[in-house]
């Protein structure tokens, strides 16, 4: 069998997609988690995590534009947006928040250790460091371009050692709070992120700021900021198939794996405890957002034979998409994973809300009989 490739996407495309996935609405008072009380007042992270979100504004813009000077393509790419750069830019920002200690005003960082890039491990035997020394002096650059200013390296030099005798510095001087915002998020991200398997090593990009919330989020409202960058009448919609759903019992689980996605399943009584992956694994439909698909309504439709004469009445564009059906292309030629798995794609844009009275009858009839309106 032939090798299928991975096509990357030019960075700036990478970029534009990350911004969609930037929170628009942080709301300005929310309680904070206890563990946060000796980092800053509850404002002062507030206003911090706000500055840091305009910050990723901007990183992203900076992406689009001049990101193909730093992030370089790997050889064999697995996944569309896989640029190391963006992996160790993340993990970088992580440990100047988690390792540095706030100055007593907040307006810089001071740095003593960076365990992922340095060349030796606990024991003080020497490995290769997780952030190498050209990527991460490209980082460096790049942070700099963004308004970064790190006292203590030389940004000239094409490679450099960071000493834990001679801690770093790190300034933001156009919003300094933004240092309080970075060190309360790096925290989190470190001590607080649930397990591996729906997790994602750019979740400092994202801004998730609700991990330092005390309250749970309603899964509502992240959606809404999940569907922001859509036109209002596709919010609306998509909003009112959440609603008609979660109504009718099913469970909204929200993943962030190669794409983020809010997957419905119903969930009897008596297994409400599964896991978030077993829950997304029985999922009927979901909404998505990724670099192959952009912003997508999934349907794994299992039923169809029960409902021929209801798909009859579908317009013809949804009865092709129906027939047509979904499985695994990867079983097909060796090809690489394509996520047709995730079932029958329609895009989540304005085409929908001509079908979104047969979309609320397809679902109705995937649903359990003792479900159904």
């Amino acid at each position: 069998m032939s090798e299928h490739l991975v096509t990357l996407k030019p960075i700036s495309e990478v970029a534009r997609y990350m911004k969609n996935l930037i929170p628009a609405n942080i709301p300005k008072t929310y309680a904070l988690k206890p563990m946060f009380e000796k980092i800053a007042s509850e404002e002062n992270i507030r206003s911090g995590v706000i500055a840091f979100r305009d910050f990723l504004y901007l990183f992203c813009d900076r992406l689009i534009s001049d990101g193909h000077l730093y992030a370089k393509p790997p050889k064999k790419p697995s996944g569309m947006t896989d640029f190391p750069f963006l992996h160790c830019i993340t993990n970088l920002l992580v440990e100047l928040g988690f390792h540095g200690e706030l100055s007593e005003n907040s307006n810089s960082l001071l740095v003593a250790k960076m365990p992922l890039c340095t060349a030796s491990d606990k024991n003080g035997k020497k490995t290769s460091a997780k952030i190498s020394a050209p990527i991460r002096i490209d980082c460096f650059r790049f942070l700099s371009s963004c308004g970064f200013v790190f006292r203590g390296i030389d940004l000239e030099k094409k490679i450099f050692n960071i000493s834990e005798t001679q801690p770093l510095e790190v300034f933001y001087p156009n919003a300094p709070r933004l240092l309080t915002g970075l060190k309360a998020l790096s925290v989190a991200d470190r001590e607080l992120r649930d397990g591996r398997a729906f997790w994602n090593d750019h979740n400092l990009l994202r801004c998730d700021y609700r991990l330092l919330k005390v309250e749970k989020s309603d899964v509502t409202d992240v959606l809404k900021d999940f569907l922001y960058p859509l036109p209002e009448k596709v919010q609306a919609f998509a909003l009112k198939l959440h609603h008609r759903y979660i109504d009718m019992g099913l469970t909204c689980t929200l993943s962030i794996l190669d794409d983020t996605s809010f997957s419905y399943a119903y969930i009897s009584q008596g297994r409400k405890n599964l896991s978030a992956r077993d829950k997304y694994q029985q999922r009927v439909w979901a909404f998505s957002y990724s670099m192959r698909n952009g912003y997508s309504l999934f349907v794994r439709a299992k039923k169809t034979d029960e409902y021929a004469d209801v798909i009859e009445k579908f317009p013809v564009y949804l009865q092709e998409k129906i027939a047509a059906g979904y499985g695994c292309y990867r079983k097909m030629g060796g090809s690489r994973c394509e996520g047709n798995c995730q079932g029958i794609c329609l895009p989540l844009d304005e085409s929908i809300l001509d079908i979104a009275g047969d979309i609320d009858l397809w679902l109705d009839n995937e649903m359990p009989s003792s479900l159904r309106k």
